[in-house]
């Protein structure tokens, strides 16, 4: 790989851990909202969605090239690679908070850490998923 080729590869990702890292906390601050309204478990997918809508509209914006293909299409591909990193998420914060932190006594702010903690699994798998599949150029 060139020099440019792989400096631009560096850019893309780093623009890509700013875009959800903001997207990212979207989804925090909103689980919290959530959680006044519904239960963890359900708080957490809800702020996914809101989350992942941030993520989608700042990624084709601002991080990947455009595809030259139709915005349903990049949209239906982000939401599958979306539904792997929100289960995965889903699985790390509800076994953090519910199952692990309290066999372990951890009790500063169970949920919320469990959450950032379930937040940041699946970062290279949706980079790597986006980047060859959902804004893939045609």
């Amino acid at each position: 790989m060139s020099e440019s080729k792989t400096e631009a590869n560096h850019g893309e990702f780093f623009q890509f851990l700013m875009v959800g890292g903001f997207s990212a906390g979207v989804n925090f601050v909103s689980r919290i909202g959530f959680s006044e309204l519904v239960s963890y478990r359900s708080a957490i997918v809800l702020a996914y969605l809101v989350g992942m809508v941030t993520a989608f509209l700042l990624s084709k914006h601002y991080v990947f090239e455009k595809s030259g293909r139709h915005f349903k299409d990049e949209l239906r591909d982000f939401t599958i690679v979306n539904i792997f990193a929100v289960i995965q998420v889903w699985l790390i914060s509800v076994g953090l908070a519910e199952y692990f932190f309290p066999y372990i006594a951890f009790n500063f702010y169970p949920e919320e850490v469990a959450h950032l903690i379930g937040l940041g699994i699946p970062v290279i798998s949706s980079y790597f998923g986006h980047k060859y599949f959902s804004f893939r150029k045609i």
